[in-house]
């Protein structure tokens, strides 16, 4: 069996394209959205040639299916440090938000790029429910916990995590991609330590209420 230039990467040089074509399609994409994005876009800010593109990927599709198959693994292990025992409800909110914060910063693109597709492939779709899972059961999880010992005891655990992610999305969304395809430079401007905390208020508050209105 043959085996393609895609598989193989046999020279420095090769790699060391392959990298230059991937962070020029981050750039783009994180500017432009995935969908919006061409070939021709990613081959121009990586200052190679489309033909060059074809060495490593079939498609754009192929591309942000490889960026998806490798930021998993990765969001994966960050969502789990909120699971980690010996933390105080505080803590764990702040790591919970941290984990999601930290992914969307290094993972823009990959992002921008999974949940644009989803919107219009089911493949996509099934990767992005997958994503989103992840964050879903833990914090589904930490809302159970959170229940036994007397907090948000009217609240459906599930509902209460899919609305929290839903607002670590579309917050970390909007704070690092910008406005008006103001991607990097808006990003480059952001306090992440604020941006954290903020989160990590609004998470804290949500779980850790009991029905009187006194926290913790």
């Amino acid at each position: 069996m043959s085996v393609s230039p895609r598989e193989q990467l046999p020279t420095l040089r090769g790699r060391q394209t392959q990298a230059a074509i991937d962070a020029a399609a981050r750039t783009v994409v994180a500017r432009k959205g995935i969908l919006a994005t061409t070939i021709a876009d990613i081959a121009a800010e990586a200052g190679r040639s489309t033909a060059s593109f074809y060495n490593y990927y079939d498609s754009k599709e192929a591309m942000v299916r490889e960026w998806a198959v490798r930021f998993r693994d990765e969001a994966r292990q960050r969502s789990m440090a909120a699971a980690q025992p010996g933390l105080s409800d505080w803590e764990r909110s702040h790591q919970a938000v941290a984990a999601h914060w930290d992914t969307y910063r290094n993972r823009l693109a990959e992002i921008i790029s999974v949940s644009q597709m989803a919107t219009v492939n089911e493949d996509f779709a099934e990767y992005w429910s997958e994503i989103c899972s992840l964050p879903i059961s833990l914090i589904t999880s930490m809302v159970k916990q959170a229940q036994r010992q007397g907090f948000c005891t009217d609240s459906d655990p599930r509902l209460v995590a899919i609305a929290l992610v839903s607002m670590l999305n579309q917050f970390c969304y909007t704070q690092l991609s910008g406005q008006a395809g103001q991607a990097g430079r808006a990003a480059e401007g952001i306090d992440d330590a604020a941006c954290i905390k903020t989160l990590a208020d609004i998470f804290y508050r949500t779980i850790y209420h009991r029905e009187d209105g006194h926290h913790e």
